[in-house]
């Protein structure tokens, strides 16, 4: 489990660090309308992908992990569901392009629409789950690193004005894509296809339930953008990339824990071995509130100084929203711990269902009641209030058949001590100027105090217990 969390937080780190090297440059240069504009295309053709997806991601790395010490059948359920994947990716792929043809709203731009549709035809290439089932976090990883590397010379060689949003476009989807296809085509060292007693129906059920949580998720996970680009202008939606985004560069870190976690917990679950299941629960939210508390803390105080320094003095109407946002590492970390490790290895599809559907009115009303009047700031609240909605729910769902006790004590902990982020960075804004300093004298005070208020005032047995291979190490050494 350490290598594989090893490879796992690597792969967490970079997803961070290339948003950071990578979007900043980008936004100084195509500004809030291009990046708008940018992220909008790329938004709506990833609502597509991810129906096209229709919950595979999820209930491949299930079943994947279920049969992985079974070669033959591994195979046979790798071509099964590849192949339900491949039927789908042509008919979502079919569809989005009679709508981007039929519809005068896309004319000025269909240029960019047909390149953005690669995403869905090829949608089918995604192959994480598999990798992700057999445990093999070290081939994702190192793949991810090679296309990002590549994604950002690509950005600095050939995105100079604010007429190359084109070109980031593309760039942008190669850095999808080119992830998926390698990683596609180098699965066939782990396995192979087997078209000899294909049992396609078998997927079918469980596949809907979970296709249609991914529709309703999708309205607020993605369909955020693509509403507020129709309801709003491409302005907005740029104002609103920037401060989701920074948003977003926490949550691979937040969950980093718990996606290692699936594939164990599914396996546990699926040999009747609850205690160790329940063991893993525990780490993976031990972790998530020791992690996710201080992100949303700091990135609430902070707000104004990360939208200077990573988008520039264009955006800086972004920082309220960025300050609305900051809850999502929360509700997001607990979101994905109650569905993906507690729901779907337990086979509880249809509630998973519900939050969502609950989710997707929620988003709907909001938005349309909100973005008119107060744009960026209207999808913001809106995105907050649909996930806090979302996740209420599931734990609702979960009570109902599933007995874990949650550490109360270390939430309280880390908000007590996250608390004292906001007094620390307002003693910092009163003798430093320049936001870039501000920003980094913050961080590492906000990081130093916690971090004391965990051991010394609190003595966090999560930290103490993370501390004692250090420690041992440190011991032997003397």
């Amino acid at each position: 489990m350490k290598k594989n969390y090893f490879y796992n937080l690597l792969l967490s780190v970079v997803n961070i660090l290339f948003p950071i090297l990578s979007f900043p440059y980008a936004s100084h240069i195509l500004g809030p309308v291009g990046i708008g504009k940018v992220q909008f295309v790329i938004s709506f053709a990833q609502y597509f992908a991810l129906l096209a997806a229709i919950g595979i991601p999820i209930y491949g790395i299930k079943e994947t992990a279920k049969h992985r010490d079974d070669p033959k059948k591994l195979a046979s359920v790798f071509t099964e569901i590849s192949s339900i994947f491949f039927i789908a990716s042509l008919f979502f792929s079919f569809i989005y392009f009679i709508i981007i043809f039929s519809f005068p709203f896309f004319t000025g731009e269909r240029n960019l629409y047909i390149v953005a549709g690669i995403l869905i035809v090829l949608s089918f290439s995604y192959a994480d789950w598999f990798y992700s089932g057999i445990e093999e976090f070290k081939a994702i990883a190192l793949r991810s690193i090679l296309i990002k590397i590549i994604a950002l010379f690509l950005l600095y060689s050939f995105v100079k004005t604010e007429a190359d949003f084109p070109k980031y476009l593309s760039i942008t989807v190669f850095s999808i894509l080119g992830n998926q296809v390698l990683g596609f085509a180098l699965l066939f060292k782990k396995t192979r296809l087997n078209f000899i007693d294909l049992d396609l129906k078998r997927h079918l059920q469980p596949l809907i339930y979970i296709f249609s949580a991914s529709i309703a998720a999708s309205i607020y996970t993605v369909l955020d953008t693509v509403l507020l680009g129709f309801l709003s202008n491409e302005k907005a939606v740029g104002l609103y990339t920037a401060s989701v985004k920074l948003i977003k560069i926490t949550l691979p870190f937040v969950t980093s824990m718990g996606v290692i976690l699936i594939p164990s917990i599914s396996n546990h679950i699926a040999n009747h071995k609850l205690t160790e299941a329940k063991n893993l629960l525990k780490k993976s939210y031990d972790f998530l509130v020791f992690f996710s508390i201080p992100a949303a803390f700091g990135l609430a105080a902070l707000a104004p100084e990360f939208i200077y320094v990573f988008s520039g003095s264009q955006f800086s109407a972004a920082s309220l929203s960025m300050q609305i946002l900051a809850a999502l590492p929360i509700l997001f970390g607990l979101g994905h711990f109650f569905s993906f490790q507690i729901l779907v290895p337990f086979g509880k599809n249809k509630e998973m269902f519900y939050p969502m559907l609950a989710g997707v009115f929620s988003c709907l009303i909001l938005n349309f009641l909100l973005v008119p009047v107060l744009q960026e700031k209207g999808a913001s609240i809106a995105n907050v209030v649909t996930e806090l909605v979302v996740t209420l729910l599931y734990f609702y769902f979960i009570r109902k058949f599933f007995t874990v006790n949650f550490n109360i004590r270390l939430v309280l902990q880390s908000l007590l001590s996250a608390a004292l982020f906001f007094p620390i960075v307002f003693f910092i804004r009163s003798f430093v100027a320049e936001s870039l300093q501000i920003l980094i004298l913050s961080v590492l005070s906000c990081a130093c105090l916690y971090f004391l208020m965990q051991v010394i005032v609190f003595k966090n047995t999560f930290v103490l217990n993370f501390m004692k291979p250090i420690n041992k190490l440190v011991n032997e050494n003397k």
